[in-house]
């Protein structure tokens, strides 16, 4: 069964607030992050599922402590659906990470992102989880 696909309206919001969460993680820009998150946004890391509130990853980027030098993403191949006000986005991205003491590592992933509509901001980011695409063997 095929998802039903969001209207190339929607379409085009949710994957812009997608863009600006990833400009927002590469420029390390906490601001412009605290806008995008909802106040009880929470990630799910892809190297180990661990759980992430807005505070701590506001924190962690303002800090330096996680840095991205780049990330892709594939807006193409996103499924972007639309249930009431609730968006959701699945795509694929290659993500450059960088620790604070420098060292550096990619993962290509797939991920999804809950964004609900919020009438005074427009799309807030709810919820991301992303899981590493492993190589083929």
């Amino acid at each position: 069964m095929t998802p039903a696909q969001a209207n190339p309206e929607d379409r085009a919001a949710l994957l812009g607030r997608d863009q600006n969460f990833f400009d927002a993680l590469v420029a390390a820009d906490a601001a412009a992050l605290g806008k995008l998150l909802a106040d009880d946004f929470l990630l799910v890391g892809i190297a180990d599922g661990a759980t992430v509130g807005r505070t701590d990853l506001l924190g962690a980027v303002s800090a330096g402590a996680v840095r991205f030098p780049a990330i892709q993403s594939f807006p193409d191949e996103a499924v972007v659906r639309r249930v009431g006000d609730v968006g959701i986005v699945v795509g694929r991205t290659r993500m450059n990470f960088a620790d604070p003491e420098g060292g550096e590592f990619a993962s290509d992933s797939r991920y999804t992102h809950v964004f609900a509509l919020d009438p005074a901001t427009g799309w807030r980011l709810l919820s991301a989880q992303g899981t590493e695409i492993k190589p083929a063997r």
